[in-house]
């Protein structure tokens, strides 16, 4: 991915910063966007100093459509023609939909959905110049129903089904877009009692974030015409629990 320029979004942590550390590992120049600076910073100057990479951090929360349109115009200018967009800024809140607050799901719902659409709509012209690629951060919870908390699934609904509508869209504009889906992945994703993941699963139990860098990164160095559409990434027993 040498002479790439791309961004992620949630990099600060867990499959973003898998993400970030994998594509410049490859080569590519990487602008890094969370809430965090501190951990941003962090992981940009860890990544230019062991791949050689340029790097630009844009603190900006997704929820905030000025904030995303500045982080996308800021890397363009910096890092020159943005070739790809790695959407992974989501989070989870509650489970229950009785007890579920207003605020919990209003949270889920700016981030997971607004924001996907935020980084889309601000990406698109820029990608459509360099023929790049969009990767959308889904979920097994966007492709199966989901008990354990109905809006979380929900919002990955509607991500998943965006980027397919998207895609044909933008397919004539030689943009690609992929879907990559998830199962559980041992970050600091939350579960439903709050206890990230990365606490209530061991090493080797479930996917690693490292695990689906891999596959964004493939989404990302596609080429056109051709692009595929959507990946799955679960552990080989995730169907043996229905």
């Amino acid at each position: 991915m040498a002479d790439e320029t791309v961004l992620v979004t949630g990099a600060s942590s867990g499959i973003g910063a898998a993400t970030v550390r994998r594509v410049a590992a490859d080569g590519a120049d990487v602008a890094l966007l969370a809430r965090s600076r501190d951990r941003l910073r962090a992981l940009a100057d860890e990544v230019a100093a062991e791949h050689g990479v340029d790097t630009h951090v844009v603190p900006a929360d997704v929820r905030e459509s000025a904030e995303v349109a500045a982080a996308v115009e800021s890397t363009v200018e910096t890092l020159g023609p943005l070739t790809g967009v790695v959407v992974n800024a989501g989070l989870a809140r509650g489970s229950d939909v009785e007890s579920m607050t207003d605020d919990e799901f209003l949270t889920m719902q700016q981030v997971n959905v607004n924001g996907a659409f935020f980084t889309a709509r601000e990406s698109l012209s820029h990608l459509r110049e360099t023929a790049g690629n969009v990767v959308f951060i889904g979920s097994f919870a966007g492709k199966y129903p989901r008990p354990f908390n109905p809006v979380y699934a929900a919002t990955k609904w509607w991500v998943r089904g965006f980027a397919m509508s998207l895609a044909a869209q933008v397919g004539e504009d030689d943009i690609g877009v992929t879907v990559v889906n998830p199962a559980e992945v041992r970050t600091e994703f939350e579960s439903a009692d709050g206890t990230p993941f990365e606490e209530v699963f061991e090493e080797g139990e479930v996917t690693e974030p490292e695990e689906v860098a891999d596959a964004v990164a493939f989404a990302l160095s596609q080429e056109p015409p051709t692009t595929v559409n959507e990946l799955d990434v679960y552990r080989r027993d995730k169907f043996s629990h229905f």
